[in-house]
């Protein structure tokens, strides 16, 4: 048990720091590459590092559970690919690494609203600190004129609605798959559409022959997609095994910490602002992950 509990705090310590180093990585690969050559490098390095694990699974599979993964694979990992890039040309890293962590709000939301699950007072009130801290954490700086508002944001956002749509529909649809399954085939599945958008709608191939340091940033934003799209997933997964979903969930208050680490130290400004934010997005998703774990030590 004590071995167990080791490798729990282990695996969770390695995925804060590779989940909240992801967006200081997005950063370094768009000094080079624009937002849609980032989010393609990065899901085409996932797909070909997975290949090996993809290829044999995809085989075993029926028409319509590929047909749902190639689903989960546009809504879970191409989406949030281009997404997160395009947010991060206008918006620091660790303040995206913040808005990262509205997933959880919008797993609730998406299933409630999709999904038949139910909402109580404290998901209600959950919900509405997450919304205040994310206009706060996004108007910081600017006086509190609306006018100023980070529009980029909403592509940070809309990546998180995807994430919340994703975990719904493989709860729902594909949970007699494994992770292991889920995540390969989703990403190989979509990976030949990032490949070719790489190829032929992007000057990839001139920038990275032309450009000071683009083989350096390729090989950023290739390490975000092996690390944080495709071994972090691993991990994820056997953390779950490992502990229980309320455990796993922690990682999602320490993403922001390590991403505003990075961006501090790169240089970026947190202000008193972006603090009251942080502390109002994590409240309101503590306070949902709290009525999750009430629920479940009632059914036991």
């Amino acid at each position: 048990m004590k071995n167990t509990n080791v490798l729990a705090w282990g695996i969770l310590v390695i995925l804060s720091l590779v989940w909240g180093t992801s967006f200081i990585l997005i950063k370094r690969g768009l000094e080079v590459y624009d937002a849609g050559e980032v989010g393609a490098i990065r899901i085409l390095a996932a797909c070909l590092f997975l290949v090996p694990v993809s290829i044999p699974r995809v085989r075993k599979l029926t028409s319509k559970q590929i047909k749902l993964l190639f689903l989960i694979g546009m809504v879970g990992t191409f989406g949030p690919a281009f997404f997160f890039a395009i947010g991060q040309t206008r918006l620091d890293s660790g303040i995206t690494g913040v808005l990262n962590g509205l997933t959880p709000i919008f797993t609730l939301v998406i299933g409630a609203l999709f999904f038949k699950q139910k909402f109580n007072k404290a998901n209600y009130l959950g919900i509405v600190l997450a919304f205040i801290g994310t206009v706060v954490l996004l108007t910081a700086g600017s006086g509190g004129k609306f006018s100023e508002f980070n529009f980029y944001a909403f592509f940070v956002v809309l990546a998180t609605a995807c994430y919340g749509t994703n975990l719904n529909v493989i709860k729902y649809y594909l949970a007699d798959l494994s992770p292991l399954v889920i995540t390969s085939v989703s990403i190989l599945l979509v990976g030949s559409l990032a490949g070719l958008y790489l190829v032929f709608g992007t000057d990839f191939s001139v920038t990275l022959a032309t450009q000071p340091g683009a083989v350096k940033a390729l090989g950023y934003v290739s390490l975000l997609g092996i690390m944080s799209t495709s071994l972090a997933l691993i991990l994820f997964n056997k953390l779950v095994q490992l502990t229980t979903p309320i455990f796993s969930s922690t990682v999602t208050y320490l993403i922001p910490i390590v991403a505003l680490t990075w961006g501090v130290l790169d240089g970026e400004v947190v202000l008193i602002g972006h603090i009251i934010g942080v502390l109002a997005i994590l409240l309101g998703v503590f306070i949902n992950n709290r009525r999750k774990a009430k629920a479940a030590n009632a059914k036991v």
